[in-house]
């Protein structure tokens, strides 16, 4: 065995429960061939001991049952003709019948050139019965190998609902080789491999073979994770309502946990995702899949810290936000959205890029969104950035998260024309979790003692524990009550009321 380039058989035994794989393979029944081509597949069943480029079948993985379509370059590199297709196409479809997730390997040169537009036509069977599994709200995983390319990474490679490269694969759609003969000069260097691919946010990691296993395994505890069916009320101690300008100057401070020391220290199972699958990657913001307790969820959040160090928040970060929601509704898992936002960027790549569009298709998305979410201000909720995560079943807040069209410094402008009437502007526009809260627009407020940074773990703990309560509660919440919830929490409130309260 090559342990950095196992072929199917024993990629199947590194990944699937010792002993638990049962083959779904039965004869290849072989298409009217050429003589050469009749030889050719002669040889490749001698040299592998397979029927086909493909092996299908089921097994366990940690005890879940899993469906799996491996492919076998030593087949004919891997090609895929018509007979193939089928097997695919079948495993796909029992996989569906029998609400198995399902992981794909594929290892492939493309579709099967003796066989012609046949086979390359098959392609778009195996797409729509990919189509029809994930619609069933069943886990698609894809694993790329070196090589996959051509039809084959062009349909069923391609979409997965995690999408996993092995180190160094060549992927891609047009082959180098295929490139050099017909433009006459090398396709650039470097360009189709996996790590290149992961830094545009096209796969989500970069694993050797040998540990697809424990990542799978994560996945399918937090996919399988269904969560308590009566929530367990969390500990509910606001503290004291701070003064807003202190509110803000306090969720500033560089030592403030953000949403990656939440999900280190109040989440398990966590499996960070990278990018769109559309060739962005963004660090502002972060999509992952994990558990809280005992619910499996998808969490998008807003980085605090990437923000700081790596640039404002962009389109990009909104659009790798709307792929955590599209995953969430896939899947059936529920959404929790991380608020922690100075705002978005002011440049003019980001008008070009669309970020206005970006913040209208994520309240679209959170309003729509067929599963049950909850939105967590963790602690500067600056403008639309802030508000494109907002729309929720549930709003939790931490006791210095606030949220406001502006900073209180452009409030401050465009009221005053300078900055120094900030601190005024804070305290005049209800901005506060406890303002929030009383208005009805936050469920429950989250304390710190006194202040996050200074208490990350505990602070980490009880919010974690909030999150894990409301998402009870928003699943056993009325579906069809949902959009009106969720444009409830994101409406504007009366100023008036909060300036009374005040007064008073």
């Amino acid at each position: 065995m090559n342990g950095d380039r196992p072929d199917a058989h024993e990629l199947i035994a590194l990944t699937l429960d010792p002993g638990s794989f049962v083959s779904w393979d039965g004869d290849a029944q072989q298409p009217a061939v050429t003589e050469e081509y009749a030889r050719q597949l002669v040889e490749a069943r001698e040299r592998t001991g397979l029927s086909e480029s493909v092996v299908t079948g089921a097994g366990t993985l940690n005890g879940h049952p899993v469906a799996v379509i491996v492919g076998e370059f030593g087949f004919l590199a891997g090609s895929i003709g018509t007979v193939a297709a089928d097997r695919i196409t079948a495993a796909l479809r029992r996989a569906t019948a029998e609400r198995l997730p399902v992981l794909a390997a594929p290892v492939s040169g493309g579709t099967r050139m003796q066989e012609g537009t046949a086979a390359f036509t098959r392609m778009v069977d195996i797409t729509a019965a990919v189509v029809d599994h994930k619609a069933a709200g069943l886990l698609y995983l894809v694993y790329q190998r070196h090589p996959t390319t051509g039809g084959v990474f062009a349909s069923w490679g391609s979409l997965g609902h995690i999408t996993v490269a092995q180190p160094g694969a060549l992927i891609g759609f047009l082959g180098p080789k295929v490139y050099a003969a017909l433009h006459g000069r090398e396709f650039p260097p470097g360009v189709q491999s996996a790590e290149n691919l992961l830094a545009h946010g096209l796969v989500d990691a970069v694993l050797e073979p040998r540990h697809l296993r424990p990542m799978i395994a994560r996945v399918l505890s937090i996919v399988s994770a269904s969560g308590s069916s009566t929530p367990v009320e969390a500990p509910s101690s606001a503290g004291d309502e701070p003064d807003a300008w202190d509110a803000v100057l306090i969720s500033r401070r560089p030592g403030r946990p953000g949403v990656r020391t939440l999900l280190r220290i109040a989440a398990t199972d966590v499996v960070p995702l990278s990018g769109t699958s559309e060739g962005e990657t963004e660090k502002a913001s972060t999509v992952s899949l994990a558990r809280i307790g005992d619910h499996g969820v998808v969490v998008v959040g807003l980085d605090r810290h990437a923000q700081s160090f790596d640039g404002p928040l962009g389109p990009g970060a909104l659009r790798q936000a709307r792929r955590g929601m599209a995953l969430a509704a896939e899947l059936g898992l529920p959404l929790v959205t991380i608020i922690d936002t100075p705002g978005a960027a002011l440049s003019r790549e980001a008008e070009e890029g669309g970020l206005g569009g970006e913040i209208a298709r994520c309240l679209a998305a959170l309003i729509t969104l067929p599963v049950p979410t909850v939105s967590v201000i963790m602690g500067q909720g600056t403008g639309g950035a802030a508000l494109a995560l907002l729309p929720a079943d549930r709003v939790i807040a931490a006791r210095h998260g606030w949220l406001a069209p502006l900073p209180p410094e452009g409030a401050s402008v465009i009221r005053h024309g300078d900055i120094e009437h900030a601190a005024a502007m804070a305290r005049a526009q209800g901005i506060t979790a406890h303002q929030l809260h009383r208005q009805g627009l936050v469920d429950a407020v989250v304390d710190e003692q006194p202040s996050a940074e200074l208490e990350p773990e505990q602070f980490c703990r009880r919010l974690g524990e909030q999150i894990r309560e409301q998402i009870t509660h928003a699943r056993l919440a009325d579906p069809s009550g949902r959009a009106a919830r969720r444009a409830r929490h994101a409406q504007p409130f009366r100023i008036d009321e909060e300036v009374d309260h005040a007064r008073a």
